[in-house]
């Protein structure tokens, strides 16, 4: 790429993102606008200082969003978030503290010592590949001190991971113990109960099995139901309720139509009563009995006696009895627990093939858009493109910004479909769900968005000489890889700027925002947009761009005052949000940070492995080999951090568990933890509902936990 196309890149997304960033800090001021912009404050009660006097100030773009959001420290965000919020921070602190090093070293040794080389003189000094390890001659021992490099930014990265994980380690055992009043410390999620032929039912075996075999622990059981119908009714019931709502509120306003409104919520009055009346029906002791599922939430009397439960396999059979740290209230996917245990795998490969369709079909645009930016090649393929040089500047547009932004388009829907297909995987929680989404994305764009483009990219560009002299091949192949650094570079500031100028500005809920409260929503009290972090959108595209960094440290410094960048600018919004907009569905208590730590680590070694086989291309088999050993140390590191960390992040050990018993039984608390353990996870379908007519249609469930 020239020059002056990565000049235009640059400068249309800074300069989008300035003016996208200055109406953000406009209509962040504006009143009308606190729905949108700070949804959590409002939802929390918290004071919002807006000025509604019209003063010429609300109308000026600031920085005090960026200032505000600097000065909020890592124990706000773990007090007032949870630790996987902040995890979800130090995946942006870690690269920032990783990559600011790095391009330290890269712009003041590397950079220098590509642009001028001693034994050539380069003819790229006006493209961005003269910056790259292309420009050095094969076997040079110039190379040397890109090996040395190498080994400084790899075990500076691992120092960085091994403290991230530590640290993160420590903090986890410290919020389980802060969270010991939570219900599922004390709760094991049950399936594949067996049916209990003899009285016709699942309930019974769950009790004698645990009374016979936790008696000192075990404390009761809350059996789970087919409730697809009742839930219908629920359904059917609220929106009843709030046509009698609306239509009692039209009454009092309209004097002139009251008497067929009176008429009216009398008709849906008797519809909620027979409605009322079915779901009593239902929730009756022998209509729940048929409906019965083999699955249940069992409670014990102390965390010891849960965490024993729920880690050790209680039959021989280990297809029956299946047990499991339960997932906590909020957390749970009531829907998905119906689905049979023995089923998931079928749900596994049905998952499984429409991944693999979408990255089958996905290789299409990829490979289009790597026509458009390497257009020297596609001028000669298709002589119609010639036209874009007619007007100037139009080419620099084209193949330097516009490749980046369609790509950027079509990755958008990734995660959407990526979050669906988790969803049909069967997940009992939303955390297992949106940890897979982020998996399955985060691979995907591996895949496709970097590997697919690497590799189309570099066939574009060197198919034809590959064709007419094969010997030059792995050379031609060493050039294109460097080459495609100057892609990256736009995807980079295009996914960087504009995408997360648009994640603050949030443009589609504001515009909905503005419809809504202009036509049939006028007049009526705004409530605030709650949404949780979407860490399956966001993650997977942050672990790329680091991956994209890493790989290109050596090859292509130039990249790293760029991705800085990026994570500087996606730090101040993201702690934004956190702050003003998104609130906490969920805490796993830190369980997002192994796989990012494998993102990472990946990262790390693709780096390792690309730096072997481009020194073998330029003709330096000596730095290859020596790059083994670097390659052995980092596995080595991994095989490590698995057993000393892993296992904290997926078990409850029983010392904490004691611990956390004891102290709770000093300050006599105990009992009450456990009773709210043991009413926390009542199936929605049988909770009370607020849609009663009168005291005789009461929906009140008529059967308790047992």
């Amino acid at each position: 790429m020239k020059a002056e196309n990565l000049l235009a890149s640059a400068s249309i997304n800074i300069g989008v993102a300035m003016f996208i960033l200055s109406l953000f800090s406009i209509l962040k001021k504006q009143p009308s606008n606190a729905p949108i912009y700070y949804p959590r404050r409002i939802s929390l009660n918290h004071h919002i200082f807006l000025d509604e006097r019209f003063t010429f100030s609300r109308f000026l773009p600031s920085l005090e969003w960026v200032r505000r959001a600097s000065r909020v420290s890592e124990g706000q965000i773990l007090q007032q978030c949870g630790l996987d919020v902040l995890v979800f921070i130090r995946l942006f602190k870690f690269g920032i503290n990783f990559f600011t090093v790095s391009c330290v070293v890269g712009v003041l040794v590397l950079l220098p010592l590509n642009y001028i080389d001693a034994d050539r003189l380069s003819s790229q000094f006006h493209s961005v590949n003269s910056f790259t390890i292309s420009n050095i001659i094969g076997g040079s021992n110039r190379l040397w001190v890109h090996l040395s490099c190498l080994y400084f930014i790899s075990c500076y990265g691992l120092y960085l991971l091994y403290k991230e994980y530590k640290d993160i380690w420590l903090k986890r055992i410290q919020q389980l113990h802060n969270l010991r009043h939570r219900p599922d410390q004390f709760t094991v999620l049950v399936r594949e109960i067996p049916f209990c032929n003899e009285h016709k039912a699942y309930g019974c075996c769950v009790d004698h099995f645990f009374s016979k075999h936790y008696p000192s622990s075990y404390q009761s059981y809350q059996i789970l139901y087919d409730c697809e119908e009742l839930e219908k009714l629920l359904i059917h019931g609220k929106s009843i309720r709030e046509r009698i709502e609306k239509l009692t509120q039209q009454s009092l306003t309209n004097r002139y139509t009251r008497r067929s409104d009176s008429s009216k919520i009398e008709i849906l009055k008797e519809m909620l009563q027979d409605v009322c009346h079915k779901i009593r029906h239902i929730r009756g002791e022998v209509m729940l009995s048929e409906k019965e599922l083999p699955v249940a939430f069992v409670t014990f009397r102390s965390r010891l006696g849960a965490a024993l439960a729920a880690q050790s396999q209680q039959h021989s059979n280990p297809l029956v009895w299946i047990t499991g740290i339960a997932p906590e209230p909020r957390d749970v996917l009531w829907s998905n627990l119906a689905i049979p245990y023995r089923h998931l795998p079928l749900h596994e490969i049905v998952v499984f093939l429409l991944a693999s369709l979408l990255t089958i079909f996905f290789a299409i645009p990829v490979t289009a858009i790597q026509g458009i930016a390497k257009f020297e090649k596609l001028r000669k393929w298709f002589p119609p493109a010639m036209a874009v040089q007619l007007i100037p500047g139009l080419r620099s547009i084209v193949t330097g910004y516009l490749p980046s932004v369609i790509l950027n388009f079509f990755i958008y829907i990734v995660p959407f479909s990526m979050i669906a297909m988790a969803q049909m995987a069967g997940y009992i929680s939303r955390s297992k769900k949106d940890i897979k989404a982020c998996n399955m994305v985060f691979y995907f764009l591996v895949g496709n968005a970097f590997f697919l483009s690497l590799l189309s990219g570099s066939l574009l560009d060197q198919i034809g000489e590959s064709f007419t002299h094969p010997k030059d091949f792995p050379g031609h192949l060493a050039g294109a890889v460097s080459a495609q650094a100057d892609f990256f570079m736009t995807y980079i500031l295009t996914n960087g700027l504009f995408g997360f100028s648009l994640e603050i500005l949030q443009p589609g809920l504001f515009m909905w925002n503005y419809i809504k409260s202009h036509t049939w929503h006028r007049g009526k009290r705004k409530t605030a947009y709650l949404n949780s972090i979407p860490y399956y959108r966001i993650i997977p595209f942050v672990a790329l761009s680091i991956l994209i960094g890493m790989v290109y440290a050596i090859i292509s410094p130039l990249l790293l005052p760029f991705l800085v960048g990026y994570l500087l600018l996606g730090y101040v919004v993201f702690i934004n949000q956190i702050e003003d907009v998104y609130i906490t569905c969920y805490e796993t208590c830190g369980q997002y940070w192994p796989y990012i730590y494998q993102y990472i680590l990946a990262a790390l070694i693709l780096m390792q492995i690309t730096m072997v086989g481009v020194f073998g291309l330029m003709s330096k088999p000596s730095a290859s080999i020596s790059t083994i050993p670097l390659l052995l140390l980092t596995f080595g590191f991994n095989e490590y951090c698995k057993r000393r960390f892993v296992p904290t992040f997926h078990k409850y050990s029983m010392q904490d568990a004691k611990k956390n018993d004891e102290l709770d039984e000093q300050n006599g608390v105990m009992e009450t933890n456990l009773q709210n353990a043991l009413d926390a996870y009542c199936p929605p379908c049988l909770r009370p509902v607020d849609f009663e007519v009168e005291e005789s249609c009461s929906t009140q469930p008529l059967i308790s936990p047992k």
